[in-house]
Order: structure tokens, then sequence, then C-alpha cells
């Protein structure tokens, strides 16, 4: 994938097009969350939303390598004027931007901002503030970078099941053998970059009275097992927002989009074919 200069640093940014080409194709363009590549959308979701004919776009945000780690630091504005610049490099929008967890917040914040860029929202794992347990575990992975601690990977690979999937997953022991080896072999050192992305959530964030004004069509996609981001920080922004709509997918913890992405792409799909990007011209 190609390193892009956008918003005066370098994004490693990936397009993919619907069979047939794309020049006519909507926009859609996915947003990870903390500490993971653009890639890991193209699991799923792309070639779910390549069958339906977007064009696909992802990308690595800043703080996560080969795009610019910007390790001294930046701010969710940063981030989401890297975004912005992504929509304009690639026509300028109006395109479907769905953004997960930290991700999600890229997408809201871009959405209140930007709304000429974004003919619709979709946020999984949206929020419009953290709860305690969900700052506890932000500072928690702040002081293993703080401290130069490491955990070991075994160790490492447990815990991340065990926050990240839902109960349903964690009773299937064959599936659990399979997550536990994609954690183990993740690593346990967190980055530079991700300390960067992580110190966004250190003074907590509480954006109840901005959402309120977003007017962009909004789905707000809770997961009913999540231990990171609980369904109901979800569920209160979607109530937040003006017409947002809001869906709770059972059996699914922060990964959902992982665990059932059958279930998580239908709820997007037709969320996305009631307010399809018209591309610009």
């Amino acid at each position: 994938m190609p390193l892009v200069p956008l918003n005066g640093i370098r994004i490693e940014v990936d397009v993919a097009e619907p069979p047939g080409g794309g020049a006519d194709a909507p926009l859609a363009v996915l947003v990870m969350g903390t500490g993971s590549r653009g890639r890991v959308w193209r699991l799923h979701q792309v070639p779910a939303l390549l069958a339906a004919g977007y064009r696909v776009a992802t990308f690595d945000n800043r703080g996560i390598a080969p795009s610019d780690e910007c390790v001294d630091g930046f701010t969710m504005d940063d981030l989401v004027a890297d975004t912005a610049a992504l929509v304009e490099h690639l026509g300028g929008g109006p395109a479907a931007v769905v953004g997960t967890s930290l991700g999600a917040r890229i997408t809201q914040e871009l959405a209140l901002a930007r709304p000429d860029l974004v003919a619709c929202a979709v946020a999984l794992a949206g929020h419009a503030r953290f709860d305690p347990a969900g700052r506890a575990f932000s500072a928690g992975e702040r002081a293993l970078y703080d401290t130069g601690t490491v955990l070991p990977p075994v160790y490492r690979a447990a815990v991340a099941a065990h926050l990240n999937l839902s109960p349903a997953t964690l009773r299937d022991e064959l599936a659990v053998r399979d997550w536990l080896d994609l954690f183990e072999m993740s690593g346990s050192a967190i980055t530079a970059g991700v300390r960067a992305q992580l110190a966004l959530s250190e003074k907590g964030v509480d954006r109840r009275e901005a959402y309120a004004a977003i007017t962009v069509p909004l789905l707000v996609v809770g997961f009913a097992d999540d231990r990171l981001i609980a369904p109901q920080l979800a569920a209160e922004l979607a109530r937040i927002v003006p017409g947002a709509r809001h869906v709770e997918l059972a059996d699914c913890g922060h990964l959902g989009y992982l665990e059932r992405p059958d279930a998580v792409n239908a709820v997007i799909l037709d969320f996305l074919a009631a307010n399809r990007p018209v591309p610009a011209r």
C-alpha cells in the first residue's frame, strides 16, 4: 500500500475498486481503532462493501506504522483532519464513513466538523464519553508503556481474549484457540505511536453536548458484550444525535466486526443502502 502525503504527514492508504471499476462508485472510508492497522477491515468489511458496489478506502491512522507515528503526540483534531484530507484526496466525497472504537470517535467528529464530506456515518462501539472502567483500562495501557512493562505474549493474548471477545466466543474452545494464537502473534509491546493514540483518552472525553449538533445520518452499533466500550454508551450516543439509528448486536465483544462479521455487515449495508452516497462529479 502506498504512503500518501496528507495533512502534513504520510499515511498508508489502500483503495479497492468494486467489480467493473470504481470511477462512478460511491466511496466508503473505513476508520480503525486504537493500535490496529486498517488492513483488519479487509478480512470481512471490505469484501462486503466491494460486492455492494462501493469503492473502499482503508488506511493506517497516524500513530500506526508505516504511517507516520508522530510520537511527540497529536490531537483528535489531527486524526479528524487526516481523514478529511483522505476523503478530499479521493475525490472530495461525500463518503460513507465507518469507524470502530477510536475510529468511531473520529467518524463522529468528522460528521460534526465536515458534514460536507460525510454522506452518512456508522459508529461501531460508538460513544460520546468513557465510563470509569474504560478510563481505567486506558490508564493501565499507558502505564505499561510508561514503566517499560511488556507482558508475556501468552498472558497478553489471554487478557486480550477476555477483554475483546464475547462469552459466546469464549465458550467455543476451538475458536478460542485460534483467537489466542492470533493475539499472541500480534505481540505484546505497545509502540510509541500507539502510546500517542492512548494519550487521547488521558484526560477523558465528554462530547455529549457537542454531538447533539450532528446532522449527518448516523448509525450507532453497540456490541452487547463489549467490555471496553459498554453498550449503554452506544445507546446513549444514539439518543443524543437527532435522528440517529441504534442497533445492539448480541454475542459480540469489542471486536464484534470480526466475531460476527455477517451480522455487522448486514446492519452496515442496510443503513448505507438507505443513505447511499452520490459520487462528486
